[in-house]
């Protein structure tokens, strides 16, 4: 409640024709009494800031799109700063093998063949404190070692055919090869790294060097000599060659038959070393076959097939088949994620850790996938809503490949709801109240409620809620609260009430009319009023003086009463009505004094501000107290004019007159009257 207090008056002004009064309204919005017209108005220090704009700093540079496994990588932007500001730099989807300074934005690290994969939407920002520059988002893709390995064969007799293919183990998907020192007779494959050819002329052919490079990369194998003999007129040692399969999948058919011929058309025959215990041969043409099951998993090594004329033979380099048992992919990845909320999946396989690469195919340019171990991660922003299809993650051991089914993920923007409900309803009037949601038309939505009022039913897949309160439910609903879920995320209203009001609430009427008016002088006296439902409001009024008019619509009681009119008018009740019940002020009475010739002048000095220095916005006006005795000033006279400062009292008997001012708000509440002056009229 606001309270009233009084100060004294800066100084006092008494002359023949007036009274100098000064007044200020106090503290809480209420009235009082405070300095005199010698305070003057206050102001405002200037906002700070008011130097010239900032320049935003600038950040340049090319970081290196890929770094091989167990090499270090390094980068630091250059930045700079027109205004001289210290600059501090921070980073988004840092990769984990890596460290980030803020202070000079330097992103290093080595990561391990476990880190192999792309490392997306990598974005380092420079700030100033105030604005901030950013390069764009870049990517590093993390590269396995590249190797190549093999044993080419280094004799051959003139006339034979040679084939030799390197293998090769690394992360990239296109690989091209390259030969230096090549034979003459010998053809080379850029795409395989197969050297092959029939040496037609006898001879040695040194510094062969067979290299691999995947475009980040290059590794070479050793330098290698293969020597040419003349053949052996007596007999011809036979040929032999083919490319044996290095891999067969548990449950599957091997097969293998090489190529072998003798010049000298003598009957050949096979033989094998290290046969593997799930295949046969065939010694007439040399075939390996066989189905190994998937208890035979496990690398067979160093198999060697022979082919013979009987006198002498010739041999295919040693090779390896290793057996896998069927290569699995499974896992169910979730098809939906909310903005700005985190997403993962993981497939398993039934290959050991390490020794499988998974690759993806139509990746979301929000998230980031590791070759190593199949995660796909990310977080989408907002403005990344919509549906991402045709996701295919596969895995591969180097001799089989299998994929899980396409799918879609969908990034949905995150759950709304809104609305404001009504806080109030009079008993026996409807009350109606529905949210709404950014969710998109045809989603399934379910609603639910807290503390119902029991007057009311709600609906679940609408939201509404509803109903007609009893007259014998009156009072406050509180802590009500809506929410609504699409099965994934859910948002909820902030708590809210409603305040059920009886329908026959009184309205109030408040005000304290003015005990007297003088002959020619004008009499106004408005009452306040207001209704607990917000109903309409009607006056009306018994007992009206005749030389006075009155509003019903406002309350206000107004007139200048004539001479004629001198007296009393008493019992005067002006009654406010809301249509169904109805409140009035105590009966007063008006005395309308006969017209004097003495007339006093007041002044004052505006009030513009509280004591406590903050301005004031409710002042309605002026209350002017006289009377005969400093202790009975009776009479009041109410100026509904805020911007008044002087005010002429006039119809004064002879004698000696004290008047005081007292300042009032829009609320009614009047403050204490100011220091009091005098005037005698002769």
């Amino acid at each position: 409640m606001a309270h009233w207090v009084s100060a004294a008056f800066g100084r006092m002004r008494l002359g023949i024709l007036g009274v100098a009064v000064a007044l200020s309204i106090a503290a809480c919005g209420s009235v009082g009494v405070g300095s005199g017209p010698s305070q003057g108005p206050t102001s405002a220090n200037p906002p700070p800031g008011s130097g010239t704009a900032n320049t935003p700093p600038v950040i340049s540079g090319t970081p290196a799109d890929h770094v091989i496994a167990g090499q270090t990588y390094s980068f630091t932007p250059d930045a700079s700063d027109a205004d001289g500001d210290a600059l501090t730099f921070t980073i988004t989807n840092q990769p984990d093998w890596a460290t980030f300074d803020a202070s000079t934005g330097q992103l290093s690290g080595t990561p391990t063949a476990a880190n192999a994969g792309t490392f997306a939407n990598i974005q380092i920002t420079v700030s100033d404190g105030q604005d901030s520059a950013a390069l764009a988002a870049f990517s590093v893709d993390v590269l396995t070692p590249l190797t190549i390995t093999g044993s080419p064969t280094t004799q051959l007799v003139a006339g034979t055919n040679y084939s030799f293919v390197p293998s090769t183990d690394g992360s990239a998907a296109t690989l091209t090869f390259a030969v230096q020192n090549l034979p003459p007779w010998a053809s080379f494959d850029t795409s395989t790294g197969e050297l092959s050819g029939t040496a037609s002329q006898a001879g040695t052919f040194a510094g062969i060097v067979i290299s691999v490079t995947d475009g980040a990369q290059t590794a070479a194998l050793p330098a290698f000599t293969v020597t040419v003999t003349a053949p052996n007129q007596g007999n011809d040692p036979p040929t032999i060659s083919g490319h044996p399969a290095t891999g067969v999948v548990a449950g599957n058919a091997y097969v293998f038959t090489p190529a072998a011929a003798d010049p000298n058309g003598n009957p050949l025959t096979f033989s094998i070393q290290n046969q593997p215990v799930w295949a046969s041969f065939n010694p007439a043409s040399g075939t390996l076959s066989g189905t190994p099951t998937s208890g035979q998993a496990g690398t067979y090594s160093n198999i060697v097939i022979s082919v013979s004329d009987g006198k002498l033979s010739a041999s295919l380099a040693p090779f390896s088949i290793k057996v896998t048992a069927p290569l699995t992919i499974a896992g169910n990845p979730a098809t939906q994620v909310v903005a700005g909320k985190s997403y993962s999946f993981q497939p398993t396989t039934n290959a050991p850790a390490g020794s499988v690469t998974f690759s993806i195919k139509n990746r979301p340019a929000w998230a980031t996938f590791s070759a190593s171990s199949g995660m796909l991660s990310g977080t989408p922003a907002t403005a990344q809503a919509g549906s991402f299809a045709g996701i295919v993650i596969s895995v591969s051991n180097g001799v089989q490949t299998v994929s899980l089914p396409t799918f879609t993920i969908k990034v949905v923007a995150p759950l709304a709801i809104s609305g404001t409900p009504p806080t109030a309803v009079v008993a026996g009037k409807g009350y109606s109240f529905q949210p709404t949601t950014n969710a998109p038309s045809g989603t399934a939505l379910t609603f639910s409620i807290q503390n119902k009022p029991s007057w009311a039913s709600f609906s679940s897949s609408t939201g509404l809620l509803s109903g007609t309160p009893a007259s014998n439910q009156t009072g406050s609903y509180s802590n009500i609260g809506i929410s609504v879920s699409d099965g994934t995320q859910s948002s909820a209203l902030a708590a809210f009430s409603i305040t059920v009001k009886s329908a026959d609430s009184t309205p109030t009427i408040s005000g304290n009319p003015p005990a007297s008016v003088n002959v020619g002088s004008n009499y106004s006296f408005t009452p306040k009023a207001s209704d607990p439902n917000g109903n309409s409001l009607t006056f009306s009024i018994q007992n009206k003086p005749a030389w006075a008019s009155f509003s019903t619509a406002s309350g206000s009681l107004t007139g200048t009463p004539a001479a004629a009119s001198a007296g009393s008018y008493s019992n005067i009740i002006i009654s406010v009505s809301n249509g169904t019940a109805s409140a009035a002020l105590a009966p007063f009475s008006i005395k309308v004094n006969q017209v004097s010739n003495g007339s006093a002048t007041l002044t004052w000095t505006p009030v513009t501000e509280n004591t406590n220095g903050t301005v004031l916005t409710n002042l309605a006006g002026y209350n002017v107290h006289y009377g005969t005795s400093p202790n009975s000033m009776n009479t009041v006279v109410q100026l509904d004019n805020p911007s008044l400062t002087t005010y002429v009292v006039g119809n004064l008997a002879s004698g000696t007159w004290y008047f005081g001012v007292a300042a009032y708000t829009s609320a009614g509440t009047e403050g204490v009257v100011s220091n009091v002056g005098s005037k005698t009229i002769p």
